[in-house]
């Protein structure tokens, strides 16, 4: 049984329980706005099933009709779940448990970024991360969430357009569930990022947030009111496209003037090829010329920064969020660029938007494919529509 069989006041309990337990009932009910008794009724086929499990006491117990309370919790081992990354040379694998807790990971090479070569290397990582667990994993894989950067419609599990393996109109949950045999999810690799930093990152407890991205492309994931904004057709938070000025390059998607067009990596150690003469000069060559003092290098990470301090400004303006957080492979330069960042936001946000916390926070692919797992989680009691 799944908790889409259940009512809507039961996957209600069992994500507060996923987010803040373990909680006695009446906390539970106290946090669901649901009557004590309504809480102990849903929650009881939920206990049968093995979705929650009941703790001892807390250290400051509450009585219930003059009886101690008892805490209830997620049942993490219920449920095993694998998060894949798709990059455009590798695919990253996290085994994780219901409460996205990391069982095993791996990582393997791509030797093409042809569909059929893809699906099959994330056919042998799901293989590779249900041996690891061994004797660990009591069950079976619930379901696979695999995340692609682009246009994914997460509804009808089809790549739309992801312009760095250059797909269009891919079914992959489909070709996914085929090759491995497990119910597959697919999701944008940011907005899943964005579900695994409101699940247990630097997103937790706050009412809105931002996760913008720095690496191949500039992502955006939106969290506002506890829910990660997918929009109607699966586009939303695309601010790497959000037309900044800063020259006539042309970006990915065809335009001119996007951040992506002059603060993606790729882009960057574009501009500095052009800036210093040298066609072979790598991303990692640029980064070290900047730190060097290069006076032209230098000034292709500024206007890198300029582009994405008015991108966060946009942000804040649009939805006021508590925090934005910056993440990417592209951080790892931040440095370089994170003053010019910092004065462009605050010359661009409007009022109070400035004061609009910003977290720099680096994380590694694996951590973007936990938020597949995740993804793939939230998707058991809080399924698409």
């Amino acid at each position: 049984m799944t908790l889409a069989d259940q009512p809507p006041a039961a996957a209600l309990v069992f994500q507060t329980l996923l987010a803040h337990g373990p909680l006695t009932r009446a906390e539970a009910g106290r946090r669901t706005g649901l009557s004590p008794g309504a809480v102990t009724k849903v929650a009881t086929p939920l206990l049968a099933d093995g979705w929650i499990t009941e703790l001892g006491r807390p250290a400051v117990a509450e009585r219930a009709n003059g009886r101690p309370a008892t805490l209830i919790a997620v049942r993490a081992e219920r449920a095993r779940f694998i998060g894949v990354k798709v990059t455009a040379d590798e695919v990253i694998g996290v085994l994780a448990d219901l409460t996205a807790r990391p069982l095993a990971a791996r990582r393997a090479r791509l030797g093409s970024r042809d569909v059929g070569t893809v699906v099959r290397a994330i056919a042998r990582l799901v293989t590779a991360l249900r041996e690891a667990a061994g004797a660990r994993q009591e069950g079976g894989v619930h379901s696979v969430g695999v995340t692609i950067s682009g246009d994914v419609d997460g509804h009808t599990g089809t790549v739309q357009y992801s312009p760095f393996l250059d797909w269009r109109r891919v079914p992959l949950a489909r070709l996914v569930e085929s090759a491995t045999g497990i119910p597959t999810v697919i999701e944008n690799d940011v907005r899943a990022l964005t579900v695994a930093e409101q699940w247990f990152g630097a997103g937790v407890g706050l009412s809105s947030f931002a996760l913008v991205t720095v690496g191949a492309g500039i992502g955006c994931g939106l969290s506002i009111g506890g829910r990660v904004v997918s929009g109607a057709h699966g586009v939303s938070g695309e601010v790497g496209h959000l037309p900044v000025g800063g020259g006539d390059r042309i970006c990915t998607c065809g335009n001119t003037g996007c951040v992506e067009a002059v603060a993606s990596t790729h882009a960057i150690t574009e501009q500095a090829r052009q800036a210093t003469g040298d066609p072979e000069l790598t991303m990692a060559q640029a980064v070290r010329l900047a730190h060097s003092g290069d006076p032209a290098v230098r000034a292709v990470f500024a206007l890198a920064g300029r582009a994405l301090g008015r991108a966060m400004a946009s942000v804040a303006n649009l939805i006021g969020p508590e925090r934005i957080i910056v993440s990417g492979e592209g951080v790892a330069s931040y440095d370089l660029f994170a003053d010019q960042i910092r004065r462009t936001f605050a010359d661009h946000a409007f009022g109070a938007a400035a004061d609009c916390d910003l977290v720099v926070r680096p994380l590694p692919f694996e951590e973007w494919a936990r938020g597949g797992a995740a993804v793939a989680a939230q998707r058991v009691f809080a399924p698409s529509k």
